[in-house]
């Protein structure tokens, strides 16, 4: 049997972690499917031992799919029982994260097709066509999607490589990090600080000996709180292969920031960033709406 991790649901900061204090990575599998198993994950401070529950810095969800190592297909998986309240509580929402994704990708393709708001789309664009057509009229305060693009190239390595021989999820979110970092840094002009990434999805396994090529974005930025504006950046990881000619994606990733207070009342101004393409609106769009909080039944 080969685990394979399928997703990482949105790791959020709860609250900053002290340099000054030890750290404890505690986790459980909480909810187990026919071949996939959904495993909670918390970094905890030992600096407030009476009250746990405000010691959680971080807290994340893995999915995990069993494949059979011959033939690559489903395999099952042992099954566990929740017993106290707590363990029914999380076995319950991680169910209803199963329902949901499953739910996601029966819908992606037909959302993907037909934009029902066509004005949201017109709107974000229309700032972007003056970029284009009236260059001297564009918004000082604002800059072009294309504008805030960098990216960078690696061969993956046998040392980043995982027991089944394919280089690991972690290693490509530790690269995306770094690159989404630093898109941030250069964007505000002052050092960034995360605040969240949002549910990875492992598209396509990336093997050693890979020619893998990270571009990252600054798909839209929401500066409507000036105590702590966002900055959302994209990230997308391919795999590329000059001697076939191809390109294909194996991961997306999708990083919040923000900066510290002190830097806003200094005086800094986080810039507006427009589409200037359908293809970058209709991004931006799908994004600003997987933002959204959806809330359990």
């Amino acid at each position: 049997m080969i685990l394979v991790t399928a997703s990482v649901d949105r790791i959020i900061m709860k609250r900053p972690i002290r340099v000054d204090v030890d750290l404890s990575i505690v986790g459980a599998v909480t909810w187990v499917g026919r071949s996939s198993m959904e495993m909670q994950l918390q970094v905890i401070q030992s600096q407030d031992a009476n009250n746990p529950s405000e010691s959680v810095a971080l807290e994340a969800n893995f999915t995990f799919v069993a494949r059979d190592a011959k033939t690559g297909k489903s395999t099952p998986i042992n099954q566990v029982t929740p017993e106290t309240e707590h363990e029914k509580l999380l076995w319950k929402e991680a169910e209803e994260r199963n329902k949901l994704r499953k739910q996601k990708r029966a819908e992606s393709k037909e959302e993907h097709e037909k934009l029902k708001d066509l004005e949201r789309l017109n709107e974000l664009l229309a700032e972007g066509r003056v970029f284009l057509d009236m260059p001297a009229l564009a918004d000082r305060d604002s800059i072009q999607i294309k504008d805030t693009c960098h990216e960078n190239s690696l061969i993956c390595q046998p040392q980043q490589r995982n027991i089944h021989g394919r280089i690991f999820g972690g290693f490509l979110m530790r690269k995306a990090f770094e690159l989404a970092f630093s898109n941030a840094y250069t964007f505000a002009g002052v050092s960034p600080r995360f605040l969240e990434v949002d549910r990875v999805d492992f598209i396509k396994p990336v093997d050693v000996g890979n020619f893998l090529r990270f571009q990252s974005r600054v798909l839209y930025t929401e500066a409507n709180n000036s105590a702590e504006p966002l900055i959302n950046i994209e990230v997308i990881a391919h795999v590329t292969s000059p001697e076939l000619r191809s390109s294909e994606v194996s991961n997306k990733f999708y990083f919040t920031f923000s900066v510290r207070p002190e830097a806003m009342k200094d005086g800094l101004r986080i810039r507006n960033v427009v589409p200037a393409t359908e293809e970058e609106a209709r991004r931006v769009i799908e994004r600003m709406d997987a933002e959204r909080p959806v809330s359990l039944p």
